[in-house]
């Protein structure tokens, strides 16, 4: 690892995605969106899109231009095409947003918005897989972590082919059927796709080969882990393919749904368990005893992942997943897929920034250890806030306490914008010792542009 490439353009994509979550945090704390309207609301919608694409893909997709070259062993193919993947993705998002706006009567524009934000979300999404997928496939055999990854974006693809569709639908391009009965039937199994498929199946594929490596745990694949991805995939299948062909032909009633979904819930519940029974092993297993904060707080991460499925088990049972989809979805995203990605980012932004800096000069200078780029015991309780109060937030939205929920959010806001500030101090090597920080062919990187000789 200490010999990789820097990816030119991932810091912008960190940084494109934290202003995004920044930007949501900020509009559920003003009151915008559920629960003062509708889950399928144009507001709502706008806070879901903003969140999935703009901070979650955005983050993924960076930190997959960084570690699929790990994962596989094989440089980035078509690494022109990251920059282009990032301002038609951003373009699109805008668009899209401007759209929602559009229906809600905020924004008076009588253009198709949705349907341009639609053509470019996807090509941008394509132009971002197309080196991703390139890069995977030149290896002469997948590890377990890259099937994850490959899975996830399989999903994406599905993800983007319905919702395209859908924005035709709403924008008013199109009045086909087929879309408006896809569009009326399917929204369900496009968000299962991005949130279930592409984001916490790629996450998990990550993870699989992060939290080793971070522990310093044995990084074998285990019988566990390959029945885990087989037992996720089928059920993405399912999900992606299955559930919105039914709709398509006329099938999608009554017991069939009701057996599809039950199948694609036990396979997706049994691999999330056997991820779980591989996490343990590798926290049992690790060399590193002394667990680092990015782990600490990963470890938030996954019980709010086991929360929302035990909630999401709960309210099926009960029938009242329509009145409890929205906090099962808050603790989904800001829990289980934020609180993982902020988790990690307190290691990933130091450590690519130690490699940016000190790598050249590695072996001949004297330098500080990556742990020496930020300081844990300052940074701790406000991952600890914001877990808490994602669950508080959690819990206003069950109790139905929108003032709750309000409160919660700006609580979780202020405790992302301390955690961005104190990425911005490590990529700043502001906590390195004066004397240790610029040795001789050192320079302080470039907040989240590549160096003016790489670009």
């Amino acid at each position: 690892m200490l010999g990789a490439s820097i990816s030119r353009w991932t810091m912008a994509y960190f940084a494109a995605a934290l202003l995004c979550l920044l930007a949501g945090l900020t509009a559920i704390a003003a009151g915008f969106g559920y629960p003062q309207t509708g889950l399928r609301a144009p507001e709502t919608l706008v806070i879901v899109h903003l969140v999935a694409i703009g901070w979650l893909s955005l983050l993924i997709l960076g930190a997959l231009f960084q570690f699929v070259p790990v994962l596989v062993g094989k440089p980035l193919r078509d690494q022109a095409l990251v920059l282009p993947a990032l301002l038609s993705l951003l373009a699109g998002l805008g668009l899209l947003l401007a759209g929602f706006l559009r229906l809600a009567g905020v924004v008076e524009i009588e253009l198709p918005l949705l349907a341009w934000g639609g053509v470019l979300l996807a090509a941008g999404f394509l132009t971002a897989i197309w080196p991703l997928a390139r890069t995977m496939l030149d290896a002469p055999t997948l590890p377990l972590s890259a099937r994850f990854v490959a899975t996830g974006l399989a999903s994406l693809g599905g993800t983007f082919l319905l919702g395209g569709s859908f924005a035709f639908v709403l924008s008013g391009v199109t009045a086909t059927s087929t879309l408006v009965e896809l569009h009326a039937n399917a929204v369900p199994y496009h968000a299962l796709a991005g949130f279930g498929g592409w984001l916490s199946c790629t996450a998990i594929g990550v993870s699989y080969r992060l939290l080793p490596m971070f522990m310093l745990s044995p990084d074998t694949e285990r019988a566990t882990g390959r029945v885990a991805w087989l037992s996720l995939s089928m059920a993405l299948v399912l999900v992606v393919a299955v559930m919105p062909l039914m709709v398509l032909v006329g099938a999608a009633a009554g017991t069939k749904v009701s057996i599809v979904l039950a199948v694609a819930g036990a396979l997706a519940l049994g691999s999330v368990v056997l991820y779980g029974t591989d996490i343990a092993f590798f926290y049992r297993n690790r060399k590193r005893r002394k667990t680092e904060l990015n782990l600490r707080a990963a470890g938030g991460a996954l019980v709010a992942l086991y929360a929302a499925i035990a909630l999401f088990i709960a309210a099926a049972v009960r029938g009242t997943l329509d009145v409890h989809a929205g906090a099962i979805t808050y603790l989904f995203a800001f829990g289980w897929l934020s609180g993982l990605g902020l988790s990690q980012l307190y290691k990933i932004v130091p450590f690519l920034t130690w490699l940016e800096c000190y790598g050249p000069v590695m072996g001949r200078r004297p330098t500080p250890r990556v742990q020496d780029l930020v300081v844990e015991r300052r940074v701790e309780p406000w991952f600890v806030l914001y877990f808490a109060s994602v669950a508080i937030g959690t819990g206003a939205l069950l109790a139905e306490a929108p003032g709750l929920l309000r409160a919660a959010a700006a609580t979780t806001l202020i405790a992302v914008i301390i955690i961005i500030a104190e990425l911005i101090l490590a990529r700043r090597l502001h906590n390195v010792a004066p004397e240790a920080r610029l040795p001789e062919g050192a320079r302080v990187p470039r907040l989240f542009l590549p160096a003016a000789s790489n670009r």
